[in-house]
């Protein structure tokens, strides 16, 4: 049988496992069921003597691990199947979301102190970002071991004192670099203008920052799950998607997949988060955020919880984009607002159809779906947000989709 031992910061928490038959099995290592101040590392995965097996552990190892085509990518250079979590989290498990780290049983963790890095020069930053539409996570690489969830290519890095460095082994990173697609031209400026309209309604969103290297639009997210203690260390904050957290594997992160829905998602908040009645209003906000702007993309994986100094509440906002700035995506909503199949089509009725199914009541969310069009009609014409998004054809489409989806259901609500 294969193991890998799983670190939940520089803890040993337990041994991921792969059978004769490519299952995978967790178990809890018995020192830290002992521990006083052990945390469960999953809502899925609950502190217990019993080892997890197949279905019951695959959800939270697999979520942790790259989505669709650069999963595909990482697995071909690594000359593994893309259906083996195992295997590559083996060989990019040392750096991921949350506080995460797995590493092969002849591996012992580094000393507290010891985080190697390599400072990346100007050139090397340029061959890095041509080379990670191939190389999704520089997959491969001698030293790297980088994973994180997702579809979009993107890198961990280290951002010290205005240089860049690559995090080697399982070093911390403390952001998250993001270069835009060939595929979808103005994808940079429409997640700026996105994050920073939601910052200026009062979302709690990372800090990012649009440049450009190598002649590509770029974007720098500074990662909500780190923090840079007293000595200039680089600390992990726990964190778990949704889907992780309520045992879904990450193929089932859409709604017609199988994956969760608004009242799943609720109802895990009300009976996980540590303060359940300000995660449930924060995740609403998000949720009704992302309708206005039209991110059809919001799914299961795009919510997380954050796991520090023994609370459990919800991560900020991320990965939010206007995606009907690009007709040919899908405007089936990733979670289904009172059962409306396009988010082109979602009225007042569906909305209050949703608070039914999830137990919420209808006057104060409509209150605060009339207060957020009118916050957004007010933020639109600002010129920092046009300076920000970088971009004004961008800008003056993004501006027209969400003035028109604004207009339109503050009609229908008044």
């Amino acid at each position: 049988m294969k193991q890998l031992t799983v670190y939940l910061n520089r803890n040993l928490v337990g041994t991921l496992s792969q059978d004769a038959n490519g299952l995978l099995g967790f178990r809890y290592a018995p020192t830290w069921l002992q521990n006083p101040d052990a945390i469960p590392i999953s809502r899925s995965l609950p502190l217990r003597n019993e080892a997890f097996r197949g279905k019951e552990a695959r959800p939270f190892f697999a979520g942790v691990l790259p989505d669709e085509g650069p999963r595909q990518q990482i697995a071909a250079i690594l000359g593994v199947s893309e259906r083996n979590d195992f295997a590559i989290l083996e060989r990019i498990g040392g750096e991921c979301a949350g506080a995460i780290c797995l590493l092969p049983t002849d591996t012992a963790l580094p000393e507290n102190d010891t985080q190697p890095r390599r400072r990346l020069t100007t050139t090397e930053l340029n061959e890095i970002i041509a080379e990670l539409p191939r190389r999704p996570l520089l997959a491969g690489r001698e030293g790297v071991r980088l994973s994180l969830a997702g579809a979009q290519g993107k890198l961990p890095i280290i951002l010290d004192k205005d240089t860049f460095f690559l995090p080697l082994g399982s070093s911390a990173s403390t952001h998250i670099l993001k270069p835009e697609p060939e595929r979808f031209p103005g994808l940079v400026a429409a997640e700026v203008f996105c994050m920073t309209l939601a910052k200026a309604l009062g979302l709690a969103v990372p800090d990012l920052f649009r440049l450009t290297i190598a002649g590509k639009p770029c974007l720098l997210i500074k990662r909500y799950d780190r923090m840079i203690d007293s000595a200039g260390t680089v600390q992990r904050i726990h964190q778990e998607d949704f889907c992780q957290a309520m045992g879904y594997p990450p193929e089932r992160k859409y709604q017609q997949e199988g994956g969760p829905l608004l009242r799943d998602c609720i109802a895990m908040i009300r009976s996980w988060s540590s303060a359940p009645v300000l995660d449930i209003r924060d995740f609403l906000n998000a949720v009704i955020f992302n309708m206005l702007v039209g991110n059809a993309d919001a799914h299961g994986k795009n919510y997380s919880l954050l796991y520090q100094n023994g609370s459990r509440r919800l991560a900020p906002a991320y990965d939010i984009v206007c995606t009907l700035a690009w007709p040919e995506l899908s405007k089936k909503p990733a979670m289904k607002i009172g059962q409306c199949d396009s988010i082109d089509a979602i009225t007042p009725a569906h909305w209050q159809k949703m608070t039914q199914e999830a137990s919420l009541s209808w006057p104060p969310l409509r209150e605060r779906l009339v207060s957020f069009c009118q916050a957004l009609q007010a933020a639109l014409p600002s010129q920092s947000l046009r300076q920000a998004t970088g971009d004004d054809e961008m800008y003056k489409l993004l501006t027209t989709i969400v003035d028109k989806r604004v207009t339109t259901l503050l009609q229908a609500l008044t």
